[in-house]
């Protein structure tokens, strides 16, 4: 499935494709050490940041698997507040959100999921996996949310939540 991260609008948000001139306002975003609680690592700097960016906008270097990546900007802010991503093997999708610490709360994780959840649907995924550590209640509600079901497996500590085939 040959996919390309392509511009998402929602009713708050707009899902910008990846690249690294976001580095700078998102090394803000997400330079609260407290929100890698359950994601892992540490806050990195602009310039670690821009050069994981400028990898992630180099896409995955195999023809099966794409890298779908966003910055998810609040419009009435016009501000960076996070980011959501997909890694698209098939009809399989693999998904992930973070939402910057002052962002939390305000519904714009699960908007903008559901909008990435939305647009992998209208381009074949039929299988999306998320993995939610088991102590983060707010992830495990984005995932509810987007109609993902927990399910009895494990990766990495995290449980895995499935919806599709």
């Amino acid at each position: 499935m040959g996919v390309e991260a392509e511009v998402i609008v929602t009713r708050r948000l707009t899902l910008l494709p990846l690249a690294p001139h976001y580095a700078e306002e998102m090394a803000v975003v997400l330079g609260d050490p407290a929100l890698h609680r359950y994601i892992g690592g540490a806050p990195l700097g602009v310039e670690e940041l821009r050069a994981r960016y400028v990898r992630l906008a180099a896409g995955s270097g195999q023809a099966d698997v794409a890298w779908c990546n966003w910055v998810v900007r609040l419009d009435a802010e016009d501000r960076l507040a996070g980011t959501v991503q997909a890694t698209v093997t098939g009809a399989r999708a693999e998904v992930a959100w973070v939402v910057g610490a002052a962002w939390q709360g305000r519904g714009i994780a699960t908007e903008a999921a559901r909008g990435m959840v939305g647009w992998l649907r209208a381009a074949g995924v039929s299988t999306v996996v998320a993995h939610v550590h088991p102590d983060h209640g707010a992830s495990a509600a984005v995932a509810a949310a987007v109609g993902l079901v927990a399910t009895r497996e494990w990766q990495d500590g995290e449980v895995r939540w499935r919806s599709g085939g």
